[in-house]
């Protein structure tokens, strides 16, 4: 949720780019509320490090203890630990909160290896932080640090970085973020870092390489990012699209800062970590319903093949099918607007205007516009069937559990209906002319853009019900929404 807490276990920058500095403006942009330990002070710029102060480890500890003590973070971004000493530290602190009964979540960016090709770590230091890797999730090396942590060759492409990546996530049980900045970009221009699952599962990510030096900081900003989106309630793959969705924005935006056209500092320089926020886009939406519908997105497809779509599809349906489905949808609609309606309230009750406004006018179009299309096309209210009390048995089940449950009931009906409605359009284009009248009535009515647009905004709703939802809450959410989808695929299946 906004707000989040994370804390950043870090060194210190003075120059801003990097370390706690960058790490405590990324959790601002993303959403969070970042709080910092401070591992080591350097002196340092964006030519360069000119020198290194490590407190000592007690210090250290103190500093821990006192935020773990009162501030509970909801993730941990770890960056530059420097020493066996400080790992250890680390890892007494990092114990209690892994072995809670909800583990917070870990990300580790293991600052090994200097853009010089320098190594950062020791011998004795290095074989520590590989120990370290039981007690975190995500670990985030790039081409050279992956290399170090195998003891290999750097990759040079991205297979070589899968294959990397799939090796340290299976020895290690973690999920690996390997970043292809390193890398040739080659001809397409493009930058590819890819996310490996302990059992080997492999997701890419891939953003137009931008072309510029402004790259002081790229590390801790992407594991800060990604920390942030884990404690707002993402899952590892989704928390790393937003991340490096960030990140990239973050690049494009580097040589601006400052004014000059060629970002700030005379050598490397930070990237635009406040850009979004300071052009007033505030901090990322999660997407979480749109990140779930797109997980449905197979099953929603199989809607075309049921007996109501296919004949929308011809043009032609049978009558005496369209009939029934018709009907049974004008029995169904009475109870769904109000659901709709208890959105409605839920949402003045919390005072959420905005909200309470688009549901009650849902309810309104549900009880009202709707109704009346079906009865221009014939229909009459029946006694419902079984597939339309099933359905409107699950809206009933899905209010007991809570307006954000309901909210999540019910986008299937606006993004299944919408995405069909365009689909049939695309598909008959020219010919929509000749279809039935029924055909040609659904299809139109749904294809709207207006339509489109307001299943967009029931997806914000239904986004911002899961940013305020706690954890259990959000798998309601979820389950609600898989679950209603079943229910239209078998409404149109008659």
């Amino acid at each position: 949720m906004i707000g989040a807490s994370v804390l950043s276990i870090a060194g210190s920058d003075p120059s801003g780019g990097a370390g706690i500095q960058a790490d405590l403006k990324t959790i601002a942009a993303c959403g969070g509320y970042g709080m910092s330990v401070i591992t080591a002070l350097t002196a340092q710029n964006t030519l360069g490090v000119q020198d290194v102060h490590v407190p000592p480890a007690p210090f250290l500890a103190r500093q821990l203890d006192s935020v773990l003590s009162d501030l509970p973070p909801a993730a941990v971004k770890i960056g530059m630990l420097g020493s066996t000493e400080v790992i250890s530290t680390v890892a007494d602190a990092l114990r209690p909160l892994r072995s809670a009964a909800e583990p917070v979540p870990v990300v580790l960016d293991p600052v090994m290896v200097a853009t010089s090709g320098d190594r950062l770590l020791e011998g004795e230091a290095e074989t520590a932080l590989l120990r370290l890797l039981q007690l975190v999730d995500v670990i985030t090396p790039n081409v050279p640090e992956l290399a170090v942590l195998l003891g290999g060759e750097p990759a040079t492409d991205t297979a070589s970085l899968v294959e990397q990546a799939r090796t340290l996530a299976r020895a290690h049980r973690v999920w690996v973020l390997a970043k292809g900045g390193h890398l040739d970009p080659g001809t397409d221009g493009e930058v590819t870092d890819v996310l490996c699952a302990p059992d080997g599962e492999v997701r890419a990510y891939t953003h137009p390489f931008w072309p510029t030096t402004n790259t002081h900081g790229t590390g801790c900003t992407l594991s800060s990012a990604l920390a942030t989106f884990a404690a707002r309630g993402a899952d590892w793959p989704h928390a790393t699209a937003l991340a490096t969705d960030y990140l990239a924005a973050a690049l494009a935006g580097a040589d601006a800062l400052g004014g000059s056209g060629s970002g700030l500092g005379h050598g490397h320089g930070p990237v635009d970590h406040l850009g979004r926020l300071w052009a007033g886009d505030g901090a990322p939406s999660l997407g979480l319903a749109g990140a779930w519908w797109k997980e449905l997105a197979g099953r929603a497809l199989d809607a075309e093949g049921t007996s109501v779509v296919s004949g929308l599809a011809s043009g032609h349906p049978d009558p005496e099918l369209m009939r029934r489905y018709l009907a049974q949808d004008l029995a169904y609609l009475g109870d769904y607007a109000s659901r709709l309606e208890a959105l409605g309230t839920a949402a003045a009750e919390r005072g959420d205007r905005e909200a309470a406004e688009y549901w009650s006018a849902s309810a309104a179009a549900a009880r009202h516009e709707e109704p009346a299309l079906h009865e221009r096309l014939g229909a009459s209210t029946p006694e419902p069937d079984d597939l339309t009390l099933a359905y409107a048995q699950l809206l009933a089940s899905a209010e007991a559990d809570g307006p954000e449950v309901l909210a999540a009931a019910v986008l299937p009906c606006y993004l299944l209906y919408s995405e069909i409605g365009i689909r049939l359009a695309e598909r008959l284009g020219g010919t929509l002319g000749d279809a039935s009248d029924e055909a040609r009535e659904w299809i139109t009515t749904y294809a709207d853009p207006a339509f489109a647009a307001s299943a967009a905004t029931a997806t914000a709703f239904v986004d911002a019900a899961a940013e305020r939802a706690d954890a259990p809450t959000r798998e309601h959410m979820r389950a609600a929404m898989a679950e209603a989808l079943e229910r239209e695929i078998a409404f149109f299946d008659r």
